[in-house]
């Protein structure tokens, strides 16, 4: 018989289409700590709050608030509840906003160096356990570029490509900081098009990538990925030496 429950006890948790419903919470927990700008000493909602707000159950917001306490996010005090702990997080968040400031030469530098390492230097692994099917569906990803004309779409697109490219790794972890990275990555992605035909220059490019994943050609495949990540680089390079 149960005893001393509420509805946030018994409220049903509904399951994302992927994921469960901690991760869920997990992420609803993140875009609260983005969205209403809080800080290290900043208390989040109490626990019966958060139940109501997301409609989850008391069993899931505990384990999901667990999740946040190892990520260094939040501390859980008895009578107190969940504090923010740490702002690194924070700063995260607020490089890879849409209201970031105009991207750096060094910012540029270092993202496209983080992708090299999620990407190109990921090729033993990508090759391991590529399939057809994979193939297929970069050719068709990168076959909606033929029609674009506007960058902020084709950046959209471009980085649908790259997002389906790391998931041939099957890398849960790399799929969510990638996707935590897409702002900054779309910003970056557009500012190495204002300068190019990327209709026609970002197409080919793919098409090399996949003609190497096709042929089994691992060499090649990491030239030409690291070829097309570093482009984009040369015409911000080139951009900013004509407005010194």
């Amino acid at each position: 018989m149960a005893t001393k429950s509420d509805a946030s006890d018994m409220a049903p948790d509904t399951a994302p289409e992927t994921g469960s419903a901690v991760d869920a919470v997990v992420r609803q927990l993140r875009e609260l700590i983005v969205e209403e700008g809080l800080k290290v000493g900043d208390h989040l909602p109490t626990e019966r709050e958060l139940c109501v707000r997301f409609a989850a159950s008391r069993n899931t917001v505990r384990e999901a608030m667990r999740i946040m306490k190892a990520y260094g996010m939040v501390e859980v005090r008895p009578k107190i509840g969940a504090t923010i702990t740490d702002n690194r997080m924070a700063r995260a968040f607020e490089l890879f906003s849409f209201n970031t400031m105009e991207v750096s030469r060094k910012s540029f530098a270092d993202v496209q160096a983080f992708r090299d390492l999620i990407e190109v230097r990921s090729a033993d692994r990508i090759f391991e356990v590529l399939r057809d099917e994979d193939i297929d569906e970069l050719r068709e990803r990168n076959a909606s570029l033929a029609d674009i004309r506007d960058i902020q779409e084709a950046s959209e697109v471009d980085y649908a490509f790259h997002l389906r490219l790391i998931s041939i790794l099957g890398n849960n972890a790399i799929l969510d900081v990638y996707s935590v990275m897409k702002p900054i990555i779309l910003r970056i992605m557009q500012k190495g098009k204002t300068r190019r035909t990327f209709m026609t220059e970002t197409f080919d490019e793919h098409e090399g990538v996949i003609d190497a994943m096709a042929a089994r050609d691992r060499l090649a495949f990491e030239y030409r990925l690291r070829n097309h990540l570093m482009v984009g680089f040369k015409h911000f390079n080139e951009e900013i030496e004509e407005t010194a």
